[in-house]
């Protein structure tokens, strides 16, 4: 697993404050909690949109108030990078 020796995280400060050393899952989760176009568009050319989804579809498990406000946008969020990157796909 990797840790924020991944320079990416610097550029996403406050994600993960309380520890700056979690591995990109916890990052990534964490971003998808507190959904924010340009952030997850960030981490979907970072680390790929299937990863991006498959971090969402874990958090799907947990049926807090925080993720049932964030499934409405996350999952716009998420279509619109999808449609977005297979259109660049298509493109080349």
């Amino acid at each position: 697993m990797t840790t924020t020796a991944n320079p990416f995280w610097k550029k996403h400060p406050g994600l993960v404050w309380s520890n700056a050393d979690a591995d990109d899952s916890i990052h990534i989760r964490a971003a998808l909690v507190k959904p924010r176009f340009s952030q997850l568009l960030a981490i979907a050319v970072e680390f790929g949109v299937a990863r991006l989804r498959a971090e969402w579809n874990e958090l799907q498990t947990d049926e807090s108030d925080e993720i049932q406000r964030a499934r409405i946008p996350v999952e716009r969020i998420l279509a619109n990078i999808e449609k977005g990157f297979a259109l660049a796909d298509a493109r080349d």
